[in-house]
């Protein structure tokens, strides 16, 4: 099966409605990380019918929970993940990738660059130390850190009445009984992935 159909698959499964130049994009964005992944070893995954779950499906698992906001941060976004499959169905949605390493943004630039995505920004700077011109309504992380750690390096970057998500497998009890009194964890909603064989949840995060 190409991933056009493994995409398109998935997409329906999840009952996500993304028109055909998306799906395309998504498809250009996977051969590009593959394409990359050859000299930089930009992520683990190597099989393109997983890349389409792993990082396209899981990615996309998230765009319900982003409904509401203009603006979204990816903490320690790595190859682009989730921000780049959320910009591309999002176009409307100002995504900006965060990652301190200089291999990393050198891949975001490029695809941005060539997938023409106009609605996303690369910042190679590290979290804890960046302060952009204006918060954001969503920063999120996909395995960036644990929670109490985030809320710390992340939570200045989220604008008022904002939220952090935090992307995780399994529920992490112990993980959120250590979240600072300074922010609640608002929600944990277990996140459905077709054909991945484990769990996954996003746990939402505001400020106290």
């Amino acid at each position: 099966m190409t991933i056009e159909a493994r995409l398109a698959e998935g997409l329906a499964a999840m009952g996500l409605a993304l028109d055909v130049p998306a799906q395309a994009k998504l498809a250009a964005y996977l051969r590009l990380i593959d394409k990359w992944n050859k000299v930089h070893n930009l992520t683990a995954v190597r099989e393109p019918a997983q890349m389409v779950v792993l990082h396209l499906l899981d990615s996309l698992s998230v765009l319900p929970h982003v409904a509401g906001a203009k603006t979204l941060l990816d903490v320690g976004t790595g190859a682009g993940l989730p921000g780049i499959p959320l910009a591309i169905a999002r176009p409307d949605l100002a995504v900006t990738l965060l990652d301190a390493s200089h291999k990393k943004a050198a891949f975001l630039r490029q695809a941005k660059a060539e997938l023409a995505l106009a609605n996303v920004e690369v910042a190679c700077e590290r979290v804890e130390r960046w302060h952009p011109q204006a918060p954001f309504d969503v920063v999120v992380s996909r395995a960036f850190a644990e929670l109490a750690d985030f809320v710390a390096q992340a939570g200045h970057l989220v604008a008022p009445g904002g939220a952090l998500l935090a992307m995780k497998g399994v529920h992490p009890f112990e993980e959120i009984s250590r979240v600072p009194p300074s922010h609640r964890v608002e929600s944990v909603v277990a996140l459905a992935v077709p054909t991945l064989d484990a769990q996954r949840h996003l746990v939402r995060l505001e400020a106290a």
